[in-house]
């Protein structure tokens, strides 16, 4: 072997600012090629300090030499393996460190909590095995079970829900995952089942503890609807908003959309019998109402035809208690 001949050899890192250091093996392809290590799991001191190097013994250019090499850094590393928190071998001889055997576990988990979700969901096991109401029974104890023992969710603050929430939406946004995988019609879909799933949630639970319009005799409704549309009736006809801000146009189209609707799911008056027709235009035509233009009062039907005859705008009329 000359003096520019490939080298084998051992070599020890050490960084200027702080007290990290590595061993380590290199077998050179071309004499004194540079070379600072070949780190993974902390590749980040490299990147953050400055490295210098120190070659600290010379092999034979064979097999034998290099595998003596490996012998030799074997036993430079174990005695401070793991437990020297300075020393950042990740490796000694096929023995792996803590902080790799974490990040593996880690992973490992991931990949296999994955798989057995999967065989649950494929075997109809577990939580698969559940009816939405048991879930929705179990999700109910789990909960309340954390807020007892002030665990989980519960055992956190306020100010560290949110932060988590807005971690988990960057990471989220980050991937392409969850809300942000999806397409603006998945979205606008989940939107309206979410909505339309909250709002019976959330009339079930006023009807369960009588709270609200569930409080209420048929009595006091009533009566509250009749001051309500009175009320909000007056407001919407002075700021023309609601109905009163569409043009008469729009209004008939609305009108016909309306019915159509209607008349296809078999609601409003297309869900009535023959018998509860008649005794909803016995209380239709019972009612009174007054043009705001004219002061003339009749029922809503003798209405619409006194208005349309005169050319006023047929909007221009409330409901007289």
């Amino acid at each position: 072997m000359t003096s520019q001949s490939p080298r084998i050899y051992i070599y020890k890192i050490t960084f200027e600012e702080v007290s990290y250091y590595y061993y380590g093996v290199h077998k050179e392809r071309n004499y004194d090629e540079e070379y600072w290590g070949s780190p993974v799991t902390n590749k980040w001191c490299w990147e953050l300090y400055t490295p210098k190097k120190q070659i600290l013994e010379l092999f034979d250019y064979t097999d034998e030499g290099y595998i003596e090499a490996q012998k030799v850094e074997g036993r430079l590393i174990k005695p401070v393996f793991n437990t020297d928190k300075w020393c950042l071998n990740a490796n000694c001889m096929g023995v792996f460190s803590l902080e790799q055997k974490r990040k593996a576990g880690k992973i490992g988990g991931k990949i296999g909590g994955k798989i057995v979700g999967l065989n649950h969901k494929e075997n109809k096991t577990s939580i698969f095995a559940l009816t939405p109401e048991q879930k929705s029974e179990a999700s109910k104890k789990g909960g309340l079970k954390c807020k007892e023992n002030k665990s989980g969710v519960c055992g956190i603050s306020k100010e560290q829900r949110q932060e988590n929430v807005k971690k988990s939406h960057e990471t989220q946004r980050k991937n392409n995952t969850g809300f942000f995988g999806m397409t603006k019609e998945q979205k606008s879909d989940a939107g309206k089942k979410g909505g339309k799933k909250g709002g019976i949630n959330a009339q079930k639970t006023l009807e369960e503890k009588n709270l609200g319009i569930y409080g209420l005799t048929k009595e006091e409704r009533v009566e509250n609807g009749k001051k309500g549309g009175s009320i909000s009736g007056k407001k919407t006809y002075e700021n023309k908003t609601g109905l009163f801000s569409l043009t008469e146009e729009e209004r008939k189209k609305a009108s016909k959309k309306g019915a159509e609707t209607n008349r296809i799911n078999g609601t409003g008056i297309y869900g009535l019998t023959k018998e509860e027709m008649s005794q909803t235009g016995k209380k239709v035509s019972s009612q009174r109402w007054m043009c705001l233009e004219t002061g003339h009062i009749t029922n809503p039907g003798a209405l619409s035809s006194y208005q349309n005859k005169r050319n006023i705008d047929v909007s221009k009329r409330i409901k007289l208690e």
